[in-house]
């Protein structure tokens, strides 16, 4: 009878990870993790902010199929009642558990994080998760504020942790009941940091002396990125320690200084959720469930780090869209574990440097879209179909085809066809492609551009990565009717990826690009 699935989504997370070839972060457990597993180093969400990108991954729906842009709507009502992957897994006879931030809680899953359709129980959010955005970070005059970068005595926290903590040790006790009564489960543990404010206990500072903290690669706004594209990251600018810096908005670029410690900050709350993560795996081992169980390590998108100039998600940068994306499967993508080995010993990040490369990695382009199908295949169950055109009246059906095929590693190929739209740039039919996508209300940035409200959206932003490139058009959307219009084109990017990896010299204009225009079409 079919695997269990542990599922760990973490919020913010891009890809800074030993596993992905970061030289600074201090991240054991999650490379322990991907030592046993297939790595997808070219993975990407369908939108770069929490609620959307959930939703999309779970449903199996991109976002103009979900019609969740933003945070105000609940698919069932709003789009279509389209099942879950937790779902079709408590239809297939697994029992569905939800700790820590599966869902994006609120309206955009009826306040219940889909709840009774989703999960078996009520799902756990952490007792403290309500302090969150509180004055809890000492300022250097001793007083409290609500910071960006918050580095913490826990012992001082509300109830003395913080909620990462309490969402590990309710997915531990939740392991424990799973194994006494002998059920089989899928388990989606929620991590929040490094989700903002990076608030985690102060001593993974010591992990990342501010002398070996850099500044992005181009902390600069690019010359040519057209203006609807940049987002002004507004929600850091809230931050009591941000504001009182006086940035000017949109471009203003923060202090140098200041960009180090919200970097050091970011790898501190890594290298804290890596603790955990390596806890949890522990657990799994401590059950005897690790021969038994699929890992999922994923995140809902990325964050910006001062590149382009820019913080925060907002984008359709590879910054923000790209995410770690690992399938631990055994018997599959490690060889068959005996009952009782201990698979995920735990690592100390203060003591551990692994630094060890992954022996599965994948460089495919794949798309968290198509977690549910993947994951389906994977536990024996039936593959839900492929969606037809239009889906809305459509219950179980996937946009997203599974990616189980990429699995054997050894057989990519290295194609070098030269087939393309014309002799410059290669456009296969065969190549896989990511789609993205981000809302805007205007064509300049303003005080809602990172998260503009259904109403409010006049501009869609649809991406496309390709292994080889980053193609990206601006056209003109309608909210009332959901219709975008690729006739009327406000903007355009393109970036090489081989000769601009870090995607800041845009050729969209010296370009002709009828092909890629097809091709997003299509």
């Amino acid at each position: 009878d079919g695997m269990n699935v542990l599922f760990i989504v973490v919020d913010d997370l891009r890809p800074v990870l030993g596993c992905y070839g970061d030289k600074l972060v201090k991240s054991p457990n999650i490379d322990q993790l991907a030592l046993q597993s297939i790595v997808f180093s070219n993975a990407y969400a369908q939108e770069a902010v929490c609620a959307p990108s959930r939703v999309s991954f779970l449903t199996g729906r991109r976002p103009d199929t979900t019609r969740l842009y933003d945070f105000y709507s609940y698919w069932r009502v709003h789009a279509g009642n389209y099942s879950t992957m937790p779902q079709y897994f408590k239809e297939n006879g697994y029992v569905t558990l939800s700790v820590g931030k599966v869902f994006h809680p609120g309206v955009s899953s009826n306040y219940s994080d889909d709840y009774p359709y989703s999960w078996s129980i009520p799902p756990f959010h952490p007792s403290t998760e309500k302090y969150e955005n509180d004055k809890t970070c000492r300022g250097k005059d001793g007083k409290l504020y609500a910071n960006l970068v918050c580095p913490v005595d826990v012992t001082e926290m509300p109830s003395g942790t913080l909620p990462d903590i309490q969402s590990t040790e309710e997915a531990i006790r939740l392991l424990n009941v799973m194994k006494t009564n002998k059920q089989k489960f899928f388990l989606a543990v929620g991590y929040h940091k490094p989700h903002i404010p990076l608030r985690y206990p102060q001593e993974f500072l010591k992990l990342y002396p501010l002398e070996n903290i850099t500044l992005a690669p181009d902390p600069w706004v690019p010359e040519k990125l057209p203006s609807v594209a940049y987002n002004p990251w507004t929600d850091i600018r809230q931050r009591d320690d941000v504001k009182a810096l006086n940035v000017s908005f949109p471009y203003g670029p923060l202090p140098d200084d200041f960009q180090r410690q919200i970097r050091q900050s970011y790898y501190a709350a890594v290298s804290y959720l890596d603790m955990q993560v390596g806890l949890l795996l522990n657990a799994l081992d401590d059950v005897g469930l690790s021969n038994s169980t699929i890992v999922v390590f994923t995140a809902d998108h990325g964050w910006s780090l001062g590149e382009h100039g820019e913080w925060a998600k907002y984008s359709n940068f590879d910054v923000a869209t790209r995410v770690p994306l690992m399938f631990y499967v055994p018997g599959m993508t490690t060889s068959s574990v005996s009952q009782g080995e201990r698979v995920f010993p735990y690592l100390d990040p203060f003591s551990h440097i692994l630094g060890l490369v992954p022996q599965g990695q994948s460089k495919k382009v794949v798309e968290l879209v198509s977690l549910f199908s993947t994951l389906a295949e994977l536990a024996g169950l039936q593959v839900p179909p492929v969606c037809p055109e239009t889906s809305f009246h459509v219950a179980l059906c996937t946009e997203g085809a599974s990616i189980v095929r990429y699995f054997n590693v050894s057989e990519e190929k290295v194609k070098e066809e030269k087939d393309g739209c014309d002799d410059t740039y290669r456009c296969f039919n065969e190549e896989p492609v990511a789609f993205s996508q981000y809302p805007r209300p205007a064509d300049v940035p303003q005080w809602n551009s990172d998260k503009p409200k259904l109403k409010d959206i006049r501009i869609m932003g649809y991406s496309m990565r390709t292994i080889d490139y980053r193609y990206t058009v601006w056209v003109q959307f309608n909210p009332n009717n959901f219709s975008a219009n690729f006739e009327d084109v406000h903007a355009g990017e393109l970036y090489m990826v081989e000769t601009d990896p870090n995607q800041d010299y845009n050729i969209y204009n010296n370009t002709s690009h009828g092909c890629f225009l097809k091709k997003i079409l299509g």
